[in-house]
C-alpha cells in the first residue's frame, strides 16, 4: 500500500512525523512475550513454531500500534540451516559449533538445503501478511556475513570478534569461502522471506565496527552489495535498511557503496551530522539510546523530540540505535511514542 508510512519513508519522502519502530521489538521488556516464550518451551521452539513467533510479532502492534512490525526470528538460524550445532544457554546467549578450518568449512551443508530448516519463518511471515493491520508493512531481516562469520568462528559471541579477525589474516581462504557461503545463504533467505511476504528486509551487521578500515569494504560492503543485487533481481522494488554498526567515518560510503534505501544508525552517531551528511542521500534510522527507555523520565522526551526535530527536514523512522534492553519498562514504550508523535 502507497500509504504505508515506513514504505514513503523508504521512498525519500519527508513525513510531518516520521514512522516508528523499535528493534527487539518482540521481546523480554514484554511480560506477554515472556508469557508466550514459555508456553514454547525454549528460544529455538519460539523461533519455529510459526503460530507463536506470529504471536510474538504482533504483541507490541497490538500494545502500542508502531508503524512496522519485524519478524521474529534469529540471525543464527542460518547457520543452523547449514549445518551448524546451535544451542542457546540461558543468561549466556548462543553456542554454536566453530568453523576453525578448511575441515569445519566442508562439514557445512549446501544453500540450497537450508529451506528445510528455514520452511517455519517463511509460515511466519504468511501468517503475520495475513493477520497484521493493513498499513503496517512486515519487515523480514537477516544478519550480514561478516556478523554471522563472527558467531560462526568463535562459536559464540566474543568482546572484540578477535576469532574472527585471526581466521582473516591468518587463513583468508578459508576465512572468505566462509563469507561467500553465509552471503549466498542470506541472499537466498531473504528473497523466501519476501516471496511469502515481507515488504521490507534489514540486514543486522552488529559487528560491523570491529573491522578493521582496511577491510571494512572488502568484509561489510561488498557481501551487501552481491545479496542487494540478488534482492533486486527478483524483487526490484522492496527496499533494504543496513545497520553496519559502528561504522562510524564507514556510514556514508557503505550507504553510497551498497545503495540501501535505509540507513540505521548507532547510537553514536550525530544526529545533526546525520541530517547533513546522510539523509540527502539516504533514509535515516534511529538512534534514541535504549538505555533511555529504562530510565524514563525527562531525559526521554527531551531526547526524542531532538532526534525527531534535528531529522525532520529528510526522510527518517524513528528508532532506537540498538535494539531495546530486557530491563526496560514498558510504560517507557508509551512515553516514547507520545513524544515523537506529539
Amino acid at each position: 500500500m502507497t500509504d504505508k508510512l515506513l514504505l514513503r519513508a523508504l521512498r525519500g519522502e519527508t513525513l510531518p512525523v516520521p514512522p516508528v519502530w523499535m528493534m527487539r521489538q518482540a521481546g523480554r521488556y514484554l511480560p506477554e512475550y515472556r508469557a508466550t516464550r514459555a508456553q514454547a518451551g525454549s528460544f529455538l521452539d519460539l523461533c519455529y513454531t510459526p503460530e507463536l513467533a506470529a504471536e510474538v510479532t504482533l504483541q507490541p502492534i497490538r500494545k502500542y500500534g508502531f508503524d512496522a512490525a519485524i519478524l521474529f526470528a534469529d540471525i543464527l538460524l542460518v547457520p543452523q540451516a547449514l549445518g551448524a550445532d546451535l544451542t542457546f544457554v540461558q543468561g549466556e546467549g548462543p553456542r554454536l559449533s566453530t568453523i576453525a578450518s578448511a575441515a569445519d568449512l566442508a562439514k557445512l551443508g549446501p544453500v540450497d538445503e537450508i529451506d528445510a530448516t528455514l520452511s517455519p519463518v517463511y509460515e511466519t511471515v504468511r501468517i503475520l501478511r495475513r493477520e497484521l493491520p493493513e498499513e503496517v508493512p512486515l519487515i523480514g531481516f537477516a544478519g550480514a556475513p561478516w556478523t554471522v562469520a563472527t558467531y560462526m568462528i568463535a562459536g559464540q559471541g566474543t568482546p572484540d570478534q578477535a576469532p574472527a579477525r585471526r581466521l582473516m589474516y591468518g587463513d583468508p581462504q578459508t576465512f572468505e569461502a566462509l563469507l561467500d557461503k553465509i552471503t549466498q545463504a542470506t541472499a537466498h533467505y531473504l528473497i523466501r522471506q519476501i516471496d511469502a511476504g515481507a515488504e521490507v528486509v534489514k540486514i543486522f551487521d552488529s559487528w560491523a565496527g570491529a573491522l578493521p578500515g582496511t577491510v571494512f569494504a572488502r568484509y561489510a560492503v561488498e557481501p551487501i552489495k552481491t545479496i542487494l543485487a540478488a534482492i533486486r533481481e527478483k524483487h526490484p522494488d522492496v527496499p533494504v535498511i543496513g545497520f553496519p554498526r559502528g561504522a562510524g567515518g564507514n556510514y556514508a560510503p557503505f550507504a553510497e557503496a551498497t545503495g540501501v534505501q535505509g540507513l540505521a544508525l548507532d547510537t553514536s552517531v550525530d544526529p545533526a551530522w546525520a541530517a547533513k551528511a546522510l539523509q540527502p542521500h539516504v533514509c535515516v534510522q534511529g538512534n534514541m539510546d535504549p538505555l533511555l527507555l529504562v530510565e524514563g523520565g525527562e531525559a526521554l522526551t527531551r531526547t526524542a523530540r531532538q532526534i525527531r526535530d534535528a531529522l525532520s527536514g529528510g526522510p527518517h523512522i524513528f528508532n532506537l540505535g540498538h535494539g531495546i534492553t530486557p530491563d526496560a519498562d514498558p510504560d517507557n514504550v508509551h512515553r516514547m511514542l507520545e513524544a515523537v508523535r506529539g
